[in-house]
């Protein structure tokens, strides 16, 4: 089968899109024969910022030379931005191929899609021969299913209040559930200053090496194009990252650390080269028509928008502000306006579908009553509210797309295209 045939074909092979747990995909991976994927390995788990660490870790270890595989989800626009190798996206046939396998070892083992991606993912790194895997947990941690590899170095990103049904109602819960893949007498590097108690007590308990922002490493701003990132005895004078939100230095100096504590050192030109060129995708990805800015993100929980939020009140533009808003079923929509209402001028809000949490604009309005929102205008689609939000601005104004990895991807193929 071609790639698009398998990825509808491993859509149907579980009645659920998520079930934790690892004695399926564990017993999967047995029969294909996966051991490590890499000479090295760091698993990165998170509220936000996931990908874009995953991002610098890359970008930082190829301007060393070494080779990097890494698996990130979930896509934008297309399935293999979920796999790169060496730089490159794997292609149609290679991931194709890495299906096959997965179906011919399961047998009679259900598993979700993200399970089968993962695994495929891992039997593509192993016959890549890399230096380091780099692999983002989908959700939580201790169950996923990245977490059948055992990391040289873990690193927990923030902790913040998502997936409660599945994690867990408040962040001690959520903390506990990410301090799963960390492993006994290896680092496991905390972006926060204040990650949760329940993070520090597992670490603690089963010996892993806490290295902490504010306690163990430190970044500070230099000036307008600089930062330092520093930690006992070294310091580092780095450029300003591509990417542009406040929390991407944070996210920039959990790389940093993660990768100061593989056994492997880097040579030190790798990282500054390295924040210089990461990007990913739909993180405050900017867009020109016509004077109007188009700024599109996937902020899609309260953390993420209180982001948002601060890059806003930090950029402002030279006009108003307008928002494009569609957010999923389960996410807290009411608690995202509330952090974003003080710098928005105009809300035009979407519905979504083709996904199982997705609601329509009408439900989305009727969650948002009594917010800032709710008297906003709506349009069954990102595209069609994208569209009015745009007739409606001016030259100096900007129009941000926020609320979901599925409401950035409707915009960036709506831009790209031209319309």
């Amino acid at each position: 089968m071609e790639l698009a045939q398998w990825l509808e074909y491993i859509e149907k092979q579980h009645p659920g899109s998520i079930e934790l747990g690892l004695e399926r995909v564990s017993g999967v991976a047995e029969r294909l024969g996966l051991q490590r994927p890499a000479q090295q390995v760091v698993t990165i788990a998170g509220t936000n910022g996931k990908g874009s660490t995953a991002a610098f870790v890359e970008a930082i270890a190829r301007a060393g030379g070494w080779k990097v595989g890494v698996y990130t989800s979930p896509h934008l626009l297309r399935y293999n931005e979920r796999v790169r190798i060496d730089g490159e996206e794997a292609d149609d046939d290679a991931l194709a191929a890495a299906f096959a396998a997965v179906e011919a070892a399961r047998g009679d083992i259900p598993l979700t899609y993200f399970e089968y991606g993962t695994l495929a993912a891992l039997w593509l790194f192993q016959r890549s021969g890399l230096d380091l895997a780099v692999l983002e947990v989908g959700l939580g941690g201790r169950l996923d299913a990245v977490n059948i590899i055992d990391p040289d170095v873990a690193v927990i990103t923030t902790v913040d209040i998502d997936h409660t049904d599945w994690l867990g109602g408040d962040r001690e819960a959520i903390g506990r559930e990410k301090a799963g893949i960390a492993r006994a007498w290896k680092p496991l590097v905390l972006g926060e200053v204040d990650a949760p108690s329940s993070v520090l007590a597992h670490a603690y308990a089963i010996g892993a090496g806490v290295v902490q922002s504010g306690n163990d490493f430190f970044h500070e701003a230099v000036d307008a194009a600089h930062w330092r990132w520093r930690e006992v005895g070294a310091e580092l004078l780095l450029p300003r990252p591509q990417l542009a939100a406040p929390a991407q230095r944070a996210n920039a100096a959990s790389a940093i650390a993660a990768l100061r504590a593989l056994p492997r050192a880097l040579p030190e030109h790798a990282f500054a080269e390295g924040v210089a060129a990461a990007q990913v995708q739909g993180r405050l990805q900017r867009f020109g028509r016509d004077g109007i800015e188009v700024v599109v993100d996937v902020a899609h929980n309260p953390q993420a928008v209180r982001g948002l939020a601060e890059w806003l009140r930090a950029d402002p533009p030279a006009g108003a502000t307008a928002v494009v808003f569609a957010a999923l079923a389960d996410k807290d929509a009411a608690a995202m306006v509330e952090a974003l209402a003080p710098a928005v001028s105009r809300w035009h809000l979407a519905g979504l579908e083709g996904t199982p949490r997705a609601q329509d604009v009408d439900a989305f309005a009727a969650r948002l009553a009594g917010t800032a929102a709710a008297a906003g205008s709506r349009d069954g689609s990102v595209q069609a509210a994208l569209q009015r939000a745009l007739a409606a601005a001016r030259p100096g104004d900007r129009v941000l797309v926020f609320g979901s990895f599925h409401t950035a991807a409707a915009a960036i193929a709506m831009l790209r295209s031209g319309r």
